[in-house]
């Protein structure tokens, strides 16, 4: 049976480049994101630059909560071992200034989406070797950060419970594996979504970024160790793999 890596949030930033960087492996892939024309997109470039990979597109809105089970339910003839929930955006303004419909939907798709899609795999998949369930998160899922209030707190859950879930399997000597990577500031459309500017200039507001490219070759150094968070230092951008960051009372 053919094995295929799940990608969320495909379309752009680092789901597009990791995407790519699985391919290289000989991943096959199964990508899911909004936009259909970038999926079609990336597909093709997947397709010319690796043809032996087997390239799945599914166009979703995952912010649609009530039909994520039917959504995983159209995998049930893939064997998924590697499902990386990447889809999220940030929202950097002041509490007093945030508008309430867009925190609804940042949280719905950083926190309900990302734990009904990860309960749904690790229900299905606890017992077979070799499975990976890798949750991205945001230094801001692990310090907190200036007019970035609502959007660190969704991220410090996406870190708290995956570091849990990794812990929690290891009790139950469960062979599935559960990461969770934290970048730092990373030049892709999340500068200019979650600050809501046309033309978010990364060279003007950080000193030091990463590329897309540099995120998705940091993912592969987490998917490839034996540990369960990848954490970008804000202050040095050294790439840190360690155990659980948080206490944990098991």
């Amino acid at each position: 049976m053919k094995k295929y890596t799940v990608i969320t949030g495909a379309s752009s930033g680092i789901g597009y480049t990791s995407a790519i960087a699985f391919a290289e492996r000989g991943k096959n892939l199964i990508l899911i994101a909004r936009r259909e024309e970038k999926l079609a997109e990336l597909k093709n470039k997947i397709n010319k630059q690796f043809p032996s990979v087997d390239v799945v597109v599914s166009p979703f809105d995952l912010t649609d909560i009530d039909h994520l089970e039917n959504l995983f339910e159209q995998f049930d003839d893939y064997f998924i071992e590697t499902w990386v929930n990447n889809a999220g955006f940030g929202y950097h303004t002041s509490v007093p200034e945030q508008s309430i419909s867009r925190t609804r939907q940042m949280i719905q798709l950083n926190v309900e989406s990302l734990t009904v899609l990860s309960l749904l795999y690790v229900q299905k998949y606890s017992n077979q070797a070799g499975t990976q369930l890798i949750n991205i998160s945001s230094i801001g899922g692990y310090q907190m950060i200036p007019t970035a209030v609502t959007y660190g707190a969704t991220k410090f859950y996406v870190s708290s419970f995956t570091e849990a879930l990794a812990l929690e399997l290891r009790d139950k000597q469960l062979p599935l594996q559960a990461k969770v990577l934290a970048p730092a500031a990373t030049e892709t459309e999340f500068g200019e979504i979650s600050n809501d500017i046309a033309d978010f200039d990364y060279k003007e507001r950080f000193s030091k970024y990463h590329t897309a490219e540099d995120m998705a070759g940091l993912l592969l150094k987490l998917y490839d160790s034996d540990q369960m968070v990848g954490v970008v230092d804000r202050k040095s951008f050294d790439f840190i793999l360690s155990e659980n960051r948080f206490e944990y009372g098991g």
